[in-house]
């Protein structure tokens, strides 16, 4: 009974190392096809350390994530060979998106996330560098009157001008030279004898209005005949 203990107990004992050490031997083989995305976040607009707690770095849309550290660096582990999307989220503050591009040897690309032309390739620096690309505005700001909004209203506009040239043009005209007050003379006198000319329809209506008469008074002579 001692001895098919003692046997029982090695066969176990062979089992339990067997199962860890494949267990140990899946851990490496997974270890080695996974990879590590790192960069930086940095915004230049403040110097307050108060976004890097609120600061988040998500991978396909959260598939992987990741927190800032105190210099603003990341690392997120755990990565198969692929491409992926890398987005920073900020409450304040907005980031362009980066995509990464991870061979099955672990070597790294770093491209402009292009969703329109994605065969126009435009490769940026890895390990990745994030920068503010302007401030996240949630509100529309209202507008707030103006006074040149006044001033350049069309309707202002068409009673202002007039008045304005009947102001100037006068005061032009006494501080003119009297040459050139003879040559605008002339010109409106030029103007006058034009508008005094009789208007085309006007001489037609009363040509043909005569011929009208005519024929008229004739009918009449014959029926008196």
């Amino acid at each position: 009974m001692i001895i098919s203990a003692y046997i029982t107990l090695f066969f176990c004992t062979i089992v339990i190392q067997k199962s860890f050490a494949d267990v140990i031997e899946s851990d490496i083989d997974s270890g080695e096809n996974e990879f590590q995305i790192t960069g930086r976040v940095d915004i230049s607009s403040t110097s307050d350390k108060d976004w890097v707690p609120n600061t988040k770095i998500f991978v396909d849309g959260g598939d992987y994530f990741g927190y800032l550290k105190n210099d603003g660096s990341f690392a997120i582990n755990g990565i198969p060979s692929g491409s992926y999307i890398v987005e920073v989220s900020n409450p304040n503050f907005i980031f362009e998106s980066v995509r990464v591009d991870i061979t099955s040897k672990g070597k790294m690309r770093a491209r402009k996330l292009n969703t329109l032309r994605p065969s126009n390739v435009k490769t940026m620096p890895y390990p990745l560098e994030f920068k503010e690309r302007t401030k996240a505005h949630y509100f529309q700001t209202r507008e707030q009157w103006r006074l040149t909004d006044f001033l350049f209203n069309p309707m202002v506009l068409t009673m202002v001008l007039p008045l304005l040239l009947i102001m100037v043009l006068p005061k032009m005209m006494n501080s003119a030279d009297p040459e050139t007050q003879k040559e605008m003379q002339t010109q409106m006198k030029a103007l006058n004898e034009k508008s005094s000319m009789p208007d085309m329809s006007e001489m037609l209506a009363s040509f043909f209005g005569s011929d009208t008469k005519k024929s008229s008074k004739t009918k009449s002579t014959k029926r008196r005949s």
